[in-house]
């Protein structure tokens, strides 16, 4: 655990802030027919308003009173381009918020089973990215071991510190030393499982390759492996130091989910073993490998500026950019003028540095944290025949519940409701990377690389930083390549949202200036499936450009609205009519959130 002075101090409790830190449930609420049947009757009625406003109101102002005056035609063209827009957007989101109950009725959970037989056929590599810069290194350990604990085979997770390698602040160095120790030792503390799952599973696949036969007896020592590791987990948790509501998500949910499920599955077989009953051994050998995968992650870190060779921009999508572009490669360091060089070699026997590549990358940012079978899940989905084109899979992340102030409740809310958001804009085929946390093929990335010499030395840009919203630049280029990108319905991640007004200042800017700055490649994209023979729909061209630009009009109209006078004549209460579907679902899916 980090020293006392690493920890952030816990957050005063305010008045309206949070009591519960029960989170929502993984599997959505299955909608009913009628609140289906409401939604689009919301669509319906807002645009009907609309329509109603611009005959009624607008086109009769000047049917009946013949010319007007140049001020009131101006006026009324920009006051009609405000209301629009903004029930453009509060259009799109009753859309999108239809696509997403859609999608939350007819999805059906694929059982833990038939996971463990896809994976105990075909396991291919994940390779965990965790890109960090100046993070606390307590949130960042939460978020590594939410990561090792991945029921997933071959996992590899590396932390990617991007802070200055040589700081002088006393306080800063510190902080850097400990996170550097990170990922040792949470590889140390894992040693134990691992070693005893991994020799019981040879002792059991030895035995059962000599008498196929599962005896009661080795059911019920199954179990007690399986009681083992939910009491290693159990002593962990109570090891564990809870200061806010993001500790108690990772003690309760991450730790103590896992625990229980194991303890569940120890009860089961042990039932079974009552009865006199045995699992087949295809199911053994799945149940002995499941404990294996748990607990056999590989951790390492890795800083990208102790290499004079490698970018040293300061923004995630490089940090993310200069691992990527190291992965299946043999190096060598050697001393230059500027600093150590990794030098590509050929041979591995002539490298002192190599990077393993992988089939699969998850991109996870340093304060989030994943529940126990997000890889799993995820991966199963991208393995389907029908998903071989799907780049990008990912749950968009919820909001930590128990929130102790008042603007990080608002900031959750808001974060739940994008939840809903981007499950709806996948129905549509409108699907954005939400860089959080995305589980990613790497030969996608590949398609979409972008390769230049920068100071003599080769920069592969497999993720766009001209904008801090790197991911959503990236969605259009996989796009345009003819990949899609699909979020999976079900909530399996969650991340902290903005504390305090300034933190959420920054964050919602970031997102408003980014969208602008890339809505250019949307008509590229555009005119390159065209081209291909598989052109945009309108409903996701709509939603597309709604979700990069709708941040910047929105605030631009509001002020139009609140600080301008109009004439009174373009004020009409059917104008409240097109904009009250949009408050009721919204406060529907509030109530719906919690």
């Amino acid at each position: 655990m980090p020293t006392k002075s690493l920890a952030s101090p816990a957050r005063k409790r305010q008045f309206g802030s949070e009591r519960s830190t029960t989170p929502l449930p993984i599997v959505h609420d299955r909608p009913s027919d009628s609140k289906i049947t409401w939604g689009r009757l919301a669509i319906l009625v807002t645009v009907l308003a609309w329509l109603n406003y611009l005959v009624y109101t607008i086109m009769r102002e000047f049917l009946n009173n013949g010319t007007q005056s140049f001020r009131f035609t101006t006026e009324a063209i920009s006051y009609l381009v405000v209301v629009t827009f903004l029930t453009f957007s509060a259009l799109m989101y009753l859309v999108a918020r239809q696509g997403a109950l859609q999608r939350f009725r007819d999805h059906v959970r694929v059982p833990r089973a038939e996971l463990d037989s896809h994976f105990g056929a075909q396991q291919r590599s994940m390779t965990v990215l965790v890109p960090s810069y100046s993070e606390e290194p307590a949130v960042v350990r939460a978020t590594l071991w939410s990561a090792a604990l991945q029921e997933y085979p071959s996992l590899r997770v590396v932390l990617l510190l991007g802070d200055p390698p040589h700081p002088t602040d006393a306080v800063v160095a510190e902080r850097l030393a400990y996170s550097r120790g990170i990922a040792q030792q949470i590889e140390a503390a894992l040693a134990e499982p691992r070693v005893r799952f991994s020799d019981e599973l040879l002792i059991c696949e030895l035995e059962l390759a000599a008498d196929p036969a599962v005896s009661v007896e080795a059911v019920r020592e199954l179990a007690g492996h399986y009681s083992w590791a939910a009491g290693w987990l159990d002593r962990m948790k109570a090891a564990e130091k809870v200061t806010d509501h993001v500790d108690t998500f990772f003690v309760e949910q991450v730790l103590g989910g896992l625990s229980a499920e194991l303890a569940l599955t120890a009860t089961a077989l042990n039932a079974a073993a009552d009865e006199n009953t045995a699992p087949t051994k295809e199911r053994m050998l799945e149940l002995h490998r499941r404990l294996v995968w748990t607990f056999s992650a590989e951790l390492d870190t890795f800083e990208r500026k102790l290499y004079a060779s490698l970018s040293h921009e300061a923004n995630k999508a490089m940090n993310l950019n200069a691992y990527i572009g190291l992965m299946g490669g043999f190096f060598r360091r050697e001393e230059g003028p500027d600093g150590t060089i990794l030098r590509p070699v050929a041979d591995r026997a002539d490298a002192d540095f190599v990077v393993s590549d992988s089939d699969y990358l998850l991109t996870l940012d340093a304060d989030l944290l994943l529940l126990r079978d997000y890889c799993l899940r995820l991966v199963y989905f991208l393995e389907q025949p029908d998903n071989a084109r799907v780049a990008v899979t990912q749950t968009p992340y919820s909001s930590f519940r128990g929130a102790p102030t008042r603007i990080e409740r608002l900031a959750g809310a808001t974060t739940d409701i994008q939840h809903i958001l981007h499950q709806g804009m996948s129905h549509y085929g409108a699907t954005f990377w939400v860089g959080a946390n995305a589980v990613i093929r790497k030969r996608a990335l590949e398609d979409i690389v972008e390769v230049e010499t920068v100071g003599g030395f080769e920069v592969r840009r497999y993720v766009q930083d001209r904008t801090v919203i790197e991911d959503t630049e990236s969605s259009i280029d996989l796009g345009t390549h003819g990949w899609t990108l699909v979020n999976y319905p079900e909530r399996l991640s969650y991340s902290a949202t903005p504390p305090d007004f300034g933190s959420l200042i920054v964050q919602r800017r970031r997102w408003a200036n980014g969208g602008l700055l890339i809505l250019p490649k949307l008509w590229q994209q555009l005119r390159e499936r065209r081209r291909q023979g598989h052109p945009v729909s309108l409903t996701e061209l709509f939603l597309r450009v709604n979700y990069m630009t709708s941040i910047a009009w929105a605030s631009f109209g509001r002020m139009f609205l609140l600080a301008y006078p109009y004439d009174s004549r373009l004020l009409s209460p059917v104008v409240v009519f097109a904009a009250l579907p949009y408050f009721l679902a919204m406060g529907s899916d509030l109530r719906f959130c919690g």
